[in-house]
């Protein structure tokens, strides 16, 4: 993991890389709940726990794309000083997922496009692969490739609800979940197309980064599928509105976009 020499231009282009990136991924995230809310697809009167989320995952967009800002402009200082938040603030955000799992899944039974089974066990595996990727970021910070490249491939898993509220899901069951996750590889892959590009090979990071993502997502699917994950879904929802609903996806009576 040693660090390598690096220009002054090859530093500065890879900083305004990662700016853009982080960019398109606060971007989608905005416009995913600002369309969805100005459509009436969502709406305010949810309960607290709805709200306490969107704060604290809201903070956390905010803070990176500063953080990101604070580096390309190599404010160093105020840059390791704000990350120091993330060693409370991630565990709080891990704390809020799956609370907010629970209650979403009695409440509603998650949406009609996820299969129950799948949106339940992809989110909590999602929002741990997030504080892993987030904590080796933090870890390895003295080695700049490996901390920017790994706190990056975190923070695109948190592109999902963004772009999932701008994507057409209900026209891609049963492989909605699935589809999120390829448009969250996008990012990682853009970035080794540019390594490739500009130093003439891919950083192990990403490998590392799209390696955990892929990997969590085999894992809530294994889980998912089997008797004691599809026992345990229903068992949350025994007696709830959220179990109302079939455990597939499925298109309301009457259903379009």
């Amino acid at each position: 993991m040693a660090t390598t020499f690096e220009t002054p231009e090859k530093a500065d282009g890879e900083r305004r890389f990662f700016l853009i990136l982080t960019t398109i991924i606060t971007v989608a995230i905005v416009a995913g709940f600002s369309v969805n809310l100005g459509m009436g697809r969502s709406t305010f009167a949810v309960p607290l726990p709805y709200h306490l989320h969107a704060v604290i995952f809201f903070t956390w967009v905010v803070l990176f794309f500063t953080q990101n800002v604070l580096i390309t402009k190599n404010q160093v200082g105020l840059h390791r000083t704000l990350g120091m938040v993330s060693i409370v603030w991630v565990p709080l955000m891990v704390a809020a997922a799956i609370y907010l799992m629970f209650v979403v899944m009695q409440r509603t039974g998650g949406p009609f496009f996820f299969a129950q089974n799948v949106f339940f066990f992809s989110n909590l595996t999602e929002v741990l692969c997030f504080a892993g990727l987030t904590f080796a970021g933090l870890r390895a910070r003295r080695h700049t490739g490996w901390h920017r490249r790994l706190m990056l491939c975190g923070f695109a898993l948190l592109s999902n609800p963004g772009f999932g509220r701008l994507l057409p899901l209900p026209l891609l069951i049963p492989y909605a979940w699935h589809v999120m996750v390829m448009v969250v590889l996008a990012f990682p892959v853009a970035g080794m197309i540019r390594d490739k590009a500009k130093l003439g090979h891919v950083h192990p990071a990403w490998w590392w980064g799209v390696g955990a993502i892929v990997a969590s997502q085999i894992v809530a699917d294994l889980v998912a599928m089997s008797g004691f994950g599809i026992g345990i879904v229903e068992q949350l929802v025994a007696g709830t509105p959220g179990g109302e609903r079939p455990m597939e996806a499925f298109l309301p009576p009457g259903f379009s976009l």
